[in-house]
């Protein structure tokens, strides 16, 4: 059966949904819908834009625009999930960036060797699925330090009264926000293959890949996404930690 028809097919799915929010009275039939209209709308606008992308010749410069749109994209739907009111999205896009780039860099350079650094079935996914993992991770951990300062000020405030430094006061809080970031991947990480297939594994055995072959890529992404969210999360703290304090070294509060 042709993509495209089996594709319509699965609309039966949502309207089952639907059909099943509406019994139930859940009150989530217009989100629901609104949810898998603007899934389809966004998904096809993606599609072409990739067909062009992809299509002969591939201009690096085009490749290397699209992540730059995903890149801001990402960082200001983070910035929005944490807070709007800390000026944090400059750094947001920048720690992006760099994980980004050191992430891929190795990826590309060390582990896939591309004919082509900009080669776009390699860059373009890999860079999708870092900043989709940076996204999760950077909220989860700079919403949790984000309300650690805000609930904590004058414990801080002590540190600080008795010669701590800004860093030295918050140091805590961040750990414990960077675990909070970082925890989710490691939980996935043990038990991949045992609890789980992986959505990615499980698109490439949907798409008929060998086995072992999309197995190996698996765990390639697998490590890629543990040292970028460790990374990421790293950098976004020690941004939302130096905007809760001064040039005097005093508490600021959001």
């Amino acid at each position: 059966m042709d993509l495209a028809i089996q594709a319509v097919w699965a609309i039966g799915l949502v309207l089952a949904a639907f059909a099943v929010a509406s019994w139930q009275q859940l009150g989530l039939e217009g989100s629901l819908i609104l949810a898998a209209g603007r899934a389809i709308v966004q998904l096809s606008v993606v599609g072409y834009v990739l067909a062009v992308v992809f299509a002969p010749p591939q201009s690096p410069f085009l490749i290397l625009f699209v992540l730059a749109v995903l890149l801001i994209i990402s960082a200001i739907v983070t910035r929005n999930r944490i807070s709007q009111k800390l000026p944090i999205l400059p750094w947001i896009v920048g720690s992006f960036l760099i994980t980004t780039m050191i992430t891929i860099a190795y990826v590309q350079i060390i582990v896939v060797q591309p004919q082509t650094w900009y080669e776009p079935r390699f860059l373009i996914p890999l860079g999708a699925i870092v900043l989709s993992q940076a996204i999760n991770a950077a909220t989860i951990s700079g919403e949790r330090l984000f309300s650690a300062l805000n609930s904590n000020v004058l414990e801080i405030e002590t540190h600080l009264s008795l010669g701590a430094s800004p860093k030295q006061a918050i140091a805590q809080y961040r750990k414990d926000a960077v675990r909070a970031g970082v925890l989710p991947v490691i939980n996935a990480m043990s038990i991949v293959g045992l609890a789980t297939l992986p959505e990615l594994l499980s698109g490439q055995l949907l798409g008929g890949a060998e086995p072992i072959r999309a197995i190996a890529f698996q765990i390639v992404v697998l490590f890629m996404v543990a040292f970028s969210t460790i990374l990421v999360t790293l950098l976004i703290t020690q941004g939302i930690g130096r905007q809760f304090f001064n040039s005097e070294a005093q508490l600021i509060r959001w």
